[in-house]
């Protein structure tokens, strides 16, 4: 038996005409290759190719951010720690949206030290992204999402 994580996609690919579909992902550095897989998988299905690169960066940097800051209080592997990732397909905008069980808030670094591994991925949302923001919900979730230009109207 697949865990969870590996078959909520499944079902949600076989119907490239859903508008909005979800990931539960592992929140470990797996989940981050896992949504990877999975916006590429359903980029090529909806046929929105053209921000195919700027949704896998997007959603990577997303992704990474609640892998290592969004884990649940005393789950410091992330095993139980929930994350979710959602791709929404509007007219002209694709929204990708992770949610995480963190209870830190997103922002943005302004000028990272040049030599530090860590504090540009939020930058790289903000200039790939038309929008981008974060939504809490009943405590302890939160949702860092970006809306991505598609070129449709």
């Amino acid at each position: 038996m697949l865990p969870a994580h590996r078959a909520a996609p499944l079902a949600a690919a076989s119907a490239p005409t859903r508008r909005s579909t979800t990931l539960r992902l592992p929140g470990s550095s797996e989940g981050c290759a896992l949504a990877r897989e999975f916006t590429e998988r359903m980029l090529s299905e909806w046929e929105w190719d053209g921000c195919r690169d700027d949704a896998l960066t997007v959603v990577s940097e997303l992704t990474a951010n609640a892998v290592l800051h969004g884990r649940k209080n005393g789950s410091p592997d992330g095993a139980d720690s929930d994350v979710w990732l959602r791709l929404t397909r509007r007219a002209a905008h694709l929204v990708c949206a992770v949610t995480d069980q963190g209870e830190g808030f997103p922002r943005a670094a302004h000028a990272p030290d040049m030599f530090s591994e860590h504090g540009r991925g939020l930058m790289i949302v903000e200039a790939l992204s038309q929008h981008w923001g974060w939504t809490r919900h009943a405590p302890p979730y939160k949702t860092v999402w970006a809306m991505l230009p598609t070129g449709g109207t």
